[in-house]
Formats: C-alpha cells, sequence, structure tokens
C-alpha cells in the first residue's frame, strides 16, 4: 500500500511514500532522543582527548620529559635496584611491572587511597604511606587532585590510546593554592597513567623538580 501526502516534508520530489517507509520513519523519529540520551551517558566520564588540547597545552619542558620517558624510567628502576632495600624493592617491583590494562569502560571519577613511590634520585627508593586522592569530571575529562599529605598534586588526563593516558599537573604542598599547569618548571608535571586493575591504576611522572628521577603514584580503591 502507498500513500500521497501534500505535505513538503513528507513528499520526496513529488513521489507518494510506501506505508512501510512512513513506519520506519515515525519509529526512528521516537528512538532519537533516547539515542541522544545514551550518547550523552556514555561519553559523560572521559578523559579529555588529547589531538589538539594536549599539544596546545603541554610545555616544552615537559615535552622533553615525555620524550625522554624511557631512558628516565630504566635509569629510575636502576638507581632502585642497586641501593633499595628489600622490602621496599617487592612493593615497587609489584607496582611497576602491573602490565597496562585497556581503560574501556573505566570509570574514574570518585575517591581513591594513593601513595607516591619515589624512584631513583637523592635516595634509591622511597615508598611513602597512603593518602587521599579525588578524581572528578568537570565537563571536559578527568581532574585528579591529592587532597591529603605534604606533597600534592592537581592536573588533568588526556586521551592517549587504548591502554595510556596522558596527565598534565600542578605539584603544590599542603594547603597551597595549586597553580595552573604552565606556571613553571617548579610546579609542572607530566606523566603517563597506565590503568592496571578493576580498581587501580598508577600515574608515572619522569623527572620530577625535586628529589627523584622518577615518581609513581599508586591509585587503589
Amino acid at each position: 500500500m502507498t500513500i500521497c501526502l501534500s505535505y513538503a516534508r513528507m513528499a520526496v520530489s513529488g513521489k507518494c511514500l510506501n506505508s512501510n517507509t512512513l513506519l520506519w520513519s515515525s519509529r526512528l523519529m521516537k528512538l532519537i532522543p533516547f539515542l541522544l540520551a545514551f550518547t550523552l551517558v556514555s561519553t559523560s566520564a572521559l578523559p579529555a582527548f588529547a589531538d589538539g588540547e594536549f599539544a596546545k597545552l603541554i610545555t616544552p619542558a615537559d615535552r622533553q620529559r615525555m620524550e625522554k620517558y624511557g631512558d628516565t624510567r630504566k635509569e629510575a628502576l636502576a638507581e632502585a635496584k642497586a641501593g633499595g632495600s628489600a622490602d621496599e624493592l617487592a612493593i615497587l617491583d609489584a607496582v611497576a611491572n602491573k602490565q597496562p590494562q585497556s581503560w574501556s569502560g573505566f570509570d574514574m571519577t570518585g575517591n581513591w587511597q594513593c601513595r607516591t613511590i619515589k624512584v631513583g634520585g637523592i635516595s634509591p627508593l622511597i615508598v611513602y604511606g597512603w593518602f587521599k586522592c579525588r578524581v572528578s569530571d568537570d565537563g571536559s575529562g578527568w581532574m585528579l587532585e591529592k587532597i591529603s599529605g605534604s606533597q600534592r598534586t592537581k592536573g588533568r588526563f588526556f586521551d592517549d590510546g587504548d591502554k595510556r593516558l596522558t596527565y598534565l599537573g600542578s605539584f603544590y604542598v599542603n594547603d597551597d593554592p595549586a597553580k595552573p599547569y604552565g606556571s613553571g618548571p617548579d610546579s609542572d608535571q607530566f606523566g603517563y597513567a597506565f590503568r592496571t586493575g578493576a580498581k587501580e591504576f598508577r600515574i608515572e611522572l619522569p623527572a620530577p623538580r625535586y628529589e627523584s628521577k622518577l615518581d609513581i603514584l599508586e591509585l587503589r580503591r
């Protein structure tokens, strides 16, 4: 059966529309609000995309840190193995050797326990106690803030593939206000974030400004 309509929005080049076509069009129109809602929900807890924004934000100094990440990590781990205590080396090995997993389906938002492992540098290896971190979503992506302990960080994650995120943050002390990223080498931080389990991930920050050659921030809940 075919139906001829005089309404301009229903007619196509003056041709009659098949009733089946009209039926499927009506059903599709009803589905559009649900499809839009699904799209908003599925993209609400994601890191910011790294394509243009990350390249604009990262400083030349942090770009060098990024390019030398592999060598810096290797040197720091070697120093830790040469001079670290057995107990702390066991912790480092357990954390640093966990294989990265896909970030797909992972919601980072919420409260976390977090601790810093300082690798290489002034001391071969230091494992600090657990403190509090929080990840929020400000509409542009995931934002991390370490909210207890003397040495803190605040920054944003950027998409860098299925199994890695980049992190641009600001180092600050105690309750001092965090400076915006790009304020200078004393506070700027660059790192790679790796998911290592259903409720855990780590951030590796090469060549931090103070004390160590590599900082590893371990997060769990």
